[in-house]
């Protein structure tokens, strides 16, 4: 009789975990239809209307064969080749960016890591302006951009390993260096310009936006995203095992260089996919990861998916707000950081009251 109220004790954390990992297994299938449902949903906004009904009726008579759409021609053209392009490549985008940030804060264990830590941000940025210099654009610019993007890890890479061995201060420290190089690369192209057609166009797209991306765009961002996602998930096991230190990680027998490595190559590779396709967009893999711990724990096999998710809806309503509040498009860049800036700062506060990232 006198165990009992102890053993109701310490029955208590085993029963709030399974009721916490029961929820955590529901999530995922909820954030997926809460995902499509908010993809039908932005297809209807915009200054012209289009309703659900309109929408369903395009997309079903591209599903069934010989189905005839009761929408109007101009309807159709809104959805299809307006809307439809724009809203998979902001899926795309916010589920690419949050599983690379999410993955690499776990492989840095630190919260302050996010997709741009490795070069390939500012890399790739600087390819799509010295093509927006040169007069070059549609796919050249795809192509020179992603190109950077690459080029900058294997930068970072080269002055990050000494004697065949490379440690994660050295990544750190060699990708301050060469985001610090294309970022006075940037504004080298910036001073050399056109200040009236070239310099705004270098401007507008360095801050982020899908306004002009088309189904190449969307394929683009497909090959370099869902490969590497899910290249990353495939490895959410030694993710966990490398949040550990490298030192138990290495004891447990984990290959820490050809983990580290993939891991890096996946999120550079979404990186300069975005990048190259819709300019820097920021504090989407910086943010999202911490909203995903905070629903399902720091396990990996979790927190990418769960991430992913709501990195997505998070960039699809983001763009709504940008096509729709003001007469002119506001880049994403901008509401992403207005945004993540106060949300941010709340994360770190809770961090620092919880005893850092060892209690997130």
């Amino acid at each position: 009789m006198v165990m009992a109220p102890h053993s109701d004790k310490a029955a208590l954390p085993a029963a709030a975990a399974r009721k916490r990992l029961g929820g955590a297994a529901l999530l995922p299938p909820l954030l997926l239809a809460l995902l499509l449902a908010t993809m039908l949903y932005s297809v209807t906004v915009g200054r012209y209307e289009v309703g659900v009904r309109e929408v369903l009726s395009i997309l079903w008579s591209h599903v069934v064969p010989g189905a005839q759409s009761q929408a109007s021609a101009i309807a159709a053209t809104v959805v299809e080749q307006v809307r439809l392009p724009r809203i998979l490549a902001a899926v795309l985008i916010g589920f690419g960016l949050a599983i690379s940030g999410a993955a690499l804060q776990g492989l840095f264990r630190n919260p302050l890591v996010d997709p741009g830590i490795i070069g390939v941000t500012a890399g790739a940025g600087f390819g799509g302006t010295l093509a927006i210099l040169l007069g070059i654009s549609g796919y050249g610019l795809l192509a020179i951009a992603f190109g950077f993007g690459i080029a900058s890890v294997v930068v970072v890479k080269y002055l990050a390993t000494v004697g065949g061995r490379t440690s994660l201060l050295m990544l750190v420290l060699a990708g301050v260096v060469v985001s610090a190089f294309f970022a006075a690369a940037i504004s080298i192209a910036k001073l050399l310009a056109d200040p009236f057609q070239k310099l705004p166009a270098i401007t507008y797209w360095l801050m982020g936006s899908i306004a002009s991306n088309d189904y190449g765009d969307v394929a683009l961002l497909a090959v370099a995203i869902v490969p590497s996602a899910a290249v990353v998930y495939l490895l959410r096991y030694q993710i966990n095992i490398m949040s550990l230190g490298e030192e138990r990680a290495q004891a447990l027998g984990t290959p820490i260089a050809t983990v580290r490595w993939t891991i890096l190559l996946a999120s550079a590779f979404i990186s300069a996919g975005v990048v190259a396709t819709s300019g820097i967009i920021g504090w989407v893999g910086l943010v999202m990861p911490h909203v995903a711990r905070a629903f399902v724990g720091a396990d990996h096999g979790r927190v990418l998916p769960v991430a992913g998710l709501i990195g997505a809806i998070y960039l699809l309503l983001v763009d709504n707000v940008a096509r729709t509040a003001t007469t002119a498009e506001i880049p994403l860049g901008i509401i992403t950081a207005l945004i993540g800036v106060p949300v941010f700062a709340v994360i770190l506060r809770r961090l620092h009251s919880h005893g850092g990232w060892r209690g997130d």
